[in-house]
């Protein structure tokens, strides 16, 4: 396994800082943010898309993930979907970054099958991928693991299994792990109060099933991406990211085959 930290425990924070802090934390990758306050969003032109991946690249790391913010099901018409979806894709692209984070938003398999397939062809030609974050409407990987079947294009999709959500929802971490199966794609790992309470805390020091979710990890021979999710930007009262890193390290360490 690979750590890489989101950009989302960084708030106020530039991308040079956030190159700083991974780099120096003992993180291969950096998981990008897209927000116009982070500096990183699909509205950069040619000159500044080379800038951030020069910029990334040159410390020594790779981008792990773009963190969008599509909704891949979210009721409406399928179109500003999709060119949304595509433009982060594209975004992708020339940053280097292999696929990105969409959140379900809505409930209907159907819907959001219909539009994962409506940019295969684009995500195929340009090597990346869409990869369907467990949350809102979609919180346990058994609901992420059936849209992506219903979708029918694993070439091009994927799940990242974010250790919080399915669990506080009842799924445990064995079943979560089988629900996915082959669409596992990448880890968001953190910690949290408890399943009602999930404000951040240190590694360990919470009610997540963290050596339970590590130990099948190891188990199942994942060997790719572990990304810090600190959610700092929405718990500002948490400590910086820094102080959280070191625990982090060690868990991805300790359950690296």
């Amino acid at each position: 396994m690979r750590l890489a930290v989101s950009t989302l425990g960084m708030p106020g924070e530039g991308l040079d800082r956030a190159i700083e802090i991974a780099a120096g934390h003992g993180c291969q990758g950096l998981e990008l943010r897209l927000h116009p306050d982070t500096g990183v969003h699909a509205g950069l032109d040619a000159a500044e898309r080379r800038s951030v991946r020069e910029r990334v690249e040159g410390a020594g790391l790779e981008i792990s993930a773009l963190a969008g913010y599509v909704g891949v099901c979210e009721p409406g018409p399928d179109e500003p979907v999709v060119e949304a979806l595509l433009a982060d894709l594209r975004l992708a692209a020339d940053l280097g970054a292999p696929g990105v984070r969409v959140f379900p938003r809505g409930d209907d398999a159907a819907v959001g099958a219909r539009r994962l397939k409506a940019v295969s062809g684009t995500a195929a030609a340009i090597g990346r991928r869409v990869l369907v974050e467990t949350h809102d409407s979609m919180a346990t990987c058994a609901a992420v693991a059936r849209l992506l079947a219903e979708a029918g294009c694993p070439e091009t999709t994927g799940a990242i299994w974010d250790l919080l959500h399915p669990w506080r929802h009842g799924e445990s971490p064995a079943d979560s792990l089988a629900a996915l199966g082959p669409y596992l794609s990448y880890v968001q790992v953190k910690d949290a109060v408890s399943a009602q309470d999930t404000t951040p805390v240190p590694m360990g020091t919470g009610s997540v099933p963290l050596t339970e979710a590590g130990e099948l990890l190891r188990a199942a021979g994942y060997d790719g991406w572990v990304s810090l999710e600190w959610e700092r930007t929405w718990y500002p009262q948490v400590a910086p990211v820094e102080e959280i890193l070191p625990g982090a390290a060690d868990w991805v360490r300790r359950f690296t085959s």
